[in-house]
Order: C-alpha cells, then structure tokens, then sequence
C-alpha cells in the first residue's frame, strides 16, 4: 500500500509525515529528475505501508518540475492525505477538489487547527465532510493532535471521480466556505504582530540581519563548542594510536606518506602530515563536521518555525535586481551548509534562466560550510579584518556578477507567489530528523571524497606531477596571483574537493595576503566535482560549461586585481 501526503508548500506535510513514519527514512529524486521526494513507512494496524512525502503543489495543472512529479507521482498512490491549512481553507480548496477528480481515496488532514482557532477562524468539520463526501480530521501535526484519529480513518478514505471546469470549482469553493466557516475579529497575539514585524522593509531587514548575524554567531559557538568538548579530546587520544602505526609503518616510505604522511618536526600534524588515518580523517570529522552539525541544526529551525518565507519576501526587491525573484535566497542559504542540496532547491525557481543565474552565483561566491570551516581556521588567526576582506570579496562578486548576468541573458524574472505560514515551533522530532538526513548525506558523500583527495595528493607529489603542473601554472599562480608554484597542487585538489585544497594552502607558510587571495581563488574558480555532477544533471552540458568558464575566469581576474589591492 502506497499512501501520498498531497498539499499546498507549507500546510505542514513534512510534519504529518514525520508523525507517521520511523526513522528509517530516505530521500530520492524522482526517476530522471532532480526534484526530490522523501519516503519512509508506517505501521497501520499490523501492515507495514509505504508513506511518501509529494513535492508541494498548488494545482494538478502544473506549472513547475516540482508540481509536474506529483501530478505523475499521483497515478501510483493507493491513497492520498490531503493536507489542507485550516487557516487557509479557500485557497488549499482548489487542490482538494482537483484531488476528488480523480480515480484515487482521499481523506483530508485538516492541518493547523490550533492557528486557525487563534485567528478567529471556526470551521465546521462535520458540515465540510458533508460537503466533500470524504473523511476530514482536524489535526495539529506539531502536537501530535488528531494524527492517531487520521490513522484510523485511513480505510474510510473515498474515491469520485467528479469533473468540473475551473470555474465551476471556484464556485463551490465559495459555497463551501460560506457554509462551513465563520470569523470573528480578535486581537493579534505577540507572535502575529512579530510575523506582520518581519516582513515589512523598515523593521524585517534589522531584524533579518539580527537573525543571521546570531545564526553564525550560534553556529560558531556550538561548532566550537563541539571540537574542545569532544573532537580534540578524541584525537589527543587518538595520536599515539596513530604514532604507533607511524612506527610499524617504519617511519617513512610509499605506504607510510600514503597512511600517515609527513611526521612534522618528528610528529604527527594532523593539519599538515597528509595522511589518509590522519589529515584525511582529522579534517571531515574534527574540523567540518562540528560546524555542518551547528549549521543544519539553525537552518531547519529558521525552516520549520516559518521564517524562511518571510526572508524570501524581504530579499524580494534585491533579488530581482540579479535575476531571480525572493525564493532565491533559500539556494544560496542551503548553498552555505553544502552547495549540493543547494543546487537541488534551485528547482523552486520557475525558470531555466533563474535557475542559471542562482546555480552560477552559487559555485562562485558561495562557499559550502566544509570550505568556511578551513577558511576560517586558516585566515582568521590574522584577525578579524582579514576574514572580512575574503568574505566582502565574495559578496561583491556575488553582486556584480548577479547584475551582470541579469542584465546580458534574455528573459525576466518572474514575479514570487508563495504562501506565508504562521511562526510556530518547530516539532523537535522533524527537525531533528531531518538534521540527521543531512548529516548522513554529508557523511556518505563528503568523507570518501576528501579521502580520495588526500590519496591523490600524496600521489600526485610521490610521482612529482604537482612540481610539473606548478612549473607550468607559474605564469598564472606565480606572476598573476602571487602564490609560491606548490598552490598550484590545491587548485588541482579544489576540483575534488574545496576544504581539502584550502587545507593544502597550511604548510605553504603563505603570507596573510596570499592566503587571503588563495582563500577567495579557490571559493571562486570551480565546484567541487559532487556539486559539478549536479550542475550537469540540474543545467546540461552546455550551461554547465557556460557557468564553470564564468567561475574560471573571474576567479583569476578577481585574484589578480586582490593581490595587487593588497600589496601581495
């Protein structure tokens, strides 16, 4: 049995689904798309049923990837959960009546009950299933309200097979709303008056620039916070360990450079020996990890507590200006935890254009958080000025670039329709579920890429192709970026991995110019190759090409115009 969570985007489906299901959960994209769906089961009575969590959709007529895969996804469900918000009940109609056009059961998950009772709003539930000729259960998803009752009335779900022209179904929405719903006027509550705060220009941008600035603040704090509690306690712990196998390995050698690395000073470094028990697991897990935990956990709770949309709306104005509308901002926010996921959320953009303009602003001024972390450890003991220069370099470029892409590349932007939900707390149980879905992703793509680095680092050297490579990238890496020849071997490394190729820049000795322009070079000039093979499925070849020689070319023009700037 296959049952389908069917709704408008923030009615609260992933919350429902989150109630229903286990942990044992997977995200797929949807057979040749990039557009994403979550699946996982559920036990109802003694079966075990699969529950699938559809894209958001306003219509079955599409008018995007997202809404043509769940129309299509629509043709295999066995049953459909309508999730409708109660608070909205006229506009999340229109999809509820297309539903019961087709040949499928539907029950309906009337979804946020408790919003819709603090705004005065009083639905008759008894009158509406009446009217629809289907179970409705009046639900709170983040409490767990109503979801045992929607459970047992799975079975008496109903398929019709109605038609209707669209004006027709606007006409009983209206009906509909008329006898089922009333309002009364009330008081707004803090939180509303907070909601109406954060979306008007004069007093949301301080605050949206208050959120941000403390979202990095906490994400710092907690990632910090992580490495002195547990990570370096771990690999003091872990280094004599390691000084042992050094010792077996006989201190030297093909086999000891590709397991341990270089011994520092007749040590173990673990930032610098380039091992692959050493740097290559020192720098995913002691290093990156903290901080991409830190950063999805304040993601998914500006997520689900509803203030994603409201800064889409904020940005709106500025986002047009490089070529997107305000929903951009959400690739460029998930672009920061890793550029990936990133790349796969641009698909809320309507148009390729957008979609082009978002993914090559993205790869070349948006560095993922794996990169940040390296960065920072690296810039940042020479000051706070010095990590402002790399970071303000970024934002400027991300600027100009936006502008100019905007203004050259044919079409518009459209304008941005999206639904507004109530704050409300996130349920800790989702939230955290979906921390661990990324988390996992992290673990099971990013680490055997920065293994598959270091190897290749230390073969690259043993064999003497990076002093090749640097002799002849001189002219480029020497006479226009003020680098020694060996930052040649990170550029090539930055291909494979970006963290990896910025931890490569430790034991050049650079000066605070040089690893500054280094810092922003290899931000700029090329995604790493998971985000690259993305670029490809998400853009094509031929895009794909377009955007990567945009990268190259202001990476090593920004670099050059840096490193004269600073005197490098």
């Amino acid at each position: 049995m296959r049952i389908l969570l069917m709704g408008n985007p923030n009615v609260g489906k992933s919350v429902v689904f989150s109630r229903l299901t286990g942990t044992s959960v997977v995200v797929s994209n949807y057979p040749g798309t990039t557009v994403e769906f979550t699946k996982g089961t559920a036990k109802i009575g003694k079966k075990r049923v699969d529950v699938i969590d559809v894209p958001g959709t306003y219509t079955l007529e599409p008018t995007s990837r997202a809404e043509e895969v769940a129309v299509e996804m629509l043709e295999d469900g066995d049953v459909v959960i309508n999730i409708v918000d109660a608070t909205n009940l006229e506009r999340n109609l229109y999809l509820t009546l297309q539903l019961l056009e087709k040949k499928v059961p539907v029950i309906v998950a009337l979804n946020l009950s408790d919003e819709a009772k603090h705004k005065g709003i009083t639905i008759d539930v008894k009158k509406l299933e009446k009217l629809l000729n289907v179970p409705v259960v009046p639900t709170v998803a983040t409490t767990g309200e109503g979801i045992k009752k929607l459970v047992s009335r799975l079975s008496k779900a109903k398929a019709h097979a109605y038609k209707h022209t669209d004006e027709q179904r606007w006409e009983k929405i209206g009906k509909i709303i008329g006898d089922v719903q009333t309002v009364v006027h009330r008081h707004h509550t803090f939180r509303e008056t907070l909601a109406d705060a954060t979306v008007k220009p004069i007093t949301g941008i301080p605050v949206a620039i208050g959120i941000i600035a403390l979202m990095f603040i906490v994400i710092i704090f907690i990632g910090e916070g992580l490495i002195a509690i547990f990570f370096d306690p771990a690999f003091e712990a872990y280094e004599p360990i390691a000084m042992k196998m050094s010792e077996a390995l006989g201190s030297g050698g093909f086999l000891h450079n590709i397991l341990i690395g270089n011994l520092i000073n007749g040590g173990i470094e673990f930032t610098q020996s380039m091992g692959l028990l050493t740097t290559g697991i020192f720098v995913p897990f002691a290093m990156v990890l903290p901080y991409i935990f830190a950063f999805y956990l304040v993601l998914g709770f500006l997520e689900d507590s509803g203030y994603l949309p409201r800064l889409g709306v904020l940005a709106d104005n500025g986002m047009h200006r490089v070529g997107m509308h305000g929903l951009g901002i959400v690739p460029m926010l998930l672009g920061l935890g890793c550029n990936v996921p990133g790349v796969l959320s641009s698909r809320i953009l309507e148009t390729r254009r957008q979609r082009f303009i978002a993914l090559t602003l993205m790869g070349i001024a948006v560095p993922c958080m794996a990169q940040l972390a390296i960065i920072v450890g690296l810039v940042g003991p020479y000051g706070v000025g010095s990590l402002a220069i790399v970071f303000a370099t970024l934002f400027v470029v991300w600027v100009v670039i936006g502008l100019l892409l905007n203004k050259v590349l044919a079409g518009e932007s459209p304008e941005m329709f999206t639904e507004i939900p109530p704050y409300r707390m996130p349920y800790w149980r989702a939230t955290l579920k979906k921390l661990w879905m990324r988390i996992r992703h992290f673990l099971t793509t990013a680490i055997p890429f920065v293994l598959l680095g270091v190897l290749l680092v230390n073969i690259l050297y043993t064999l003497g192709i990076i002093d090749f490579i640097g002799d002849i990238a001189s002219p480029v890496v020497v006479g226009l970026l003020g680098l020694p020849p060996a930052a040649a071997g990170a550029l090539i490394i930055g291909l494979l991995r970006k963290d990896v190729a910025v931890g490569m820049l430790i034991p050049l000795g650079l000066s605070m110019q040089q690893l500054v322009v280094a810092a922003v070079v290899l931000a700029m000039y090329f995604p790493c190759v998971a985000t690259f093979a993305v670029f490809i499925r998400e853009l094509g070849i031929k895009d794909t090409v377009k955007s990567t020689l945009i990268m190259i070319v202001m990476a090593m023009l920004v670099g050059t115009i840096l490193r004269f700037v600073l005197g490098g």
